[in-house]
């Protein structure tokens, strides 16, 4: 119980630090502004598309927290032998870390009207992300060929279950991000691409700081941080 208020908790400081930056807080009805200098407004200061990426992330931060809890709760239980970490996943987190870097890269120069860079710094996403999942795939490859696989053990069937639900909204984000880079490179103009490539950017920022939960729940380090919140709490 204690990890699922844990990690709600800091999805909640996520999504309030993320409205605020999105302006959401602001009290337009305190401003002294004269009749004349009230703005037309023809669409909301932020971007529907925006709020139902807030939405669509919160509901996937729920879906996570819950393999998380059932895995803390599962863990404990005398049939859970513990599986050992491929190495390739410190690679693949890289990889993932790259990417959204790159992303948050071309934001900026989306930004700046900066096509070339803009370019560069999507191809450079698209190429860790896609690293990454081929990564993931190897690293599913040889923890089978080592004989850990779905049925065997229930720590297996969630290591399977939880990266490949992960990879999952990995790949639907890459056809998204494939689909912007696409028209970048066609030639589209900067600023018919910046709401979409801020967009990738928060999603991938997100899913960035999933897959950190995520590699430090199967390297053993959450419990320690469990254990440390259950202290505080009680």
């Amino acid at each position: 119980m204690s990890t699922i208020l844990v990690f709600l908790a800091g999805l909640a400081v996520i999504i309030t630090w993320w409205m605020a930056q999105q302006r959401l807080s602001s009290k337009p009805w305190l401003e002294a502004n004269g009749i004349h200098d009230i703005p037309v407004l023809t669409r909301s200061a932020v971007a529907t598309e925006k709020i139902g990426l807030g939405v669509f992330l919160a509901i996937v931060g729920a879906l996570f927290t819950l393999f998380i809890s059932a895995y803390f709760m599962r863990m404990g239980l005398q049939d859970w032998w513990a599986i050992p970490l491929p190495r390739i996943l410190w690679l693949n987190t890289g990889m993932l870390v790259i990417g959204s870097a790159a992303l948050h890269w071309a934001k900026m120069e989306v930004v700046r009207n900066n096509g070339n860079a803009l370019k560069l710094a999507l191809v450079t996403a698209l190429a860790a992300t896609t690293g990454f999942l081929i990564g993931q795939l190897f690293a599913w490859k040889e923890l089978v060929t080592a004989g850990y696989v779905i049925a065997d053990n229930p720590a297996n069937s969630f290591f399977y279950l939880i990266t490949g639900m992960h990879g999952l909204h990995i790949l639907g984000g890459l056809f998204v991000l494939s689909r912007t880079t696409s028209r970048v490179w066609e030639g589209a103009a900067l600023a018919k691409v910046r709401l979409s490539t801020e967009l990738c950017t928060i999603y991938w920022h997100f899913m960035l700081v999933v897959w950190l939960v995520l590699f430090a729940l199967f390297a053993g380090w959450a419990n320690d941080f469990v254990a440390i919140c259950r202290q505080v709490l009680n």
